[in-house]
């Protein structure tokens, strides 16, 4: 069974940073496409950021130059660097693969950025 569990969310300020992570488990991390999504209130689920098995990263324009999305593969898990943080980043923050599959995702962690 694949469980995706996110941490490393919380409250913070405008221009600070957090790091997120998404420890995987009945999954190799290293050997699939992995990203990570956010939704905010009243919005859709959105990409933010993705690495393939071959350690290419990719970002959302909206994130791009703050967010940095990295692999462990002792440890099988998946960070999401976030710095200058701003209010519009606020949203729940999920792992998963890419593209997603719907029964891997979790619960998130929640970034709230204040300002």
């Amino acid at each position: 069974q694949v469980r995706l569990v996110e941490s490393g969310g919380g409250l913070v300020q405008a221009g600070g940073s957090l790091r997120l992570s998404c420890a995987a488990s009945g999954i190799r991390a290293s050997i699939n496409n992995m990203a990570w999504y956010r939704q905010a209130p009243g919005k859709q689920r959105e990409l933010v950021a993705s690495i393939t098995s071959g350690g290419s990263s990719n970002y959302a324009d909206s994130v791009w130059g703050r967010f940095t999305i990295s692999l462990d593969s002792a440890r099988n898990t998946v960070y999401l660097q976030m710095n200058s943080l701003k209010p519009e980043d606020t949203a729940v923050y999920y792992c998963n693969t890419m593209p997603p599959y719907p029964r891997f995702w979790g619960q998130g962690t929640q970034v709230t950025v204040s300002s």
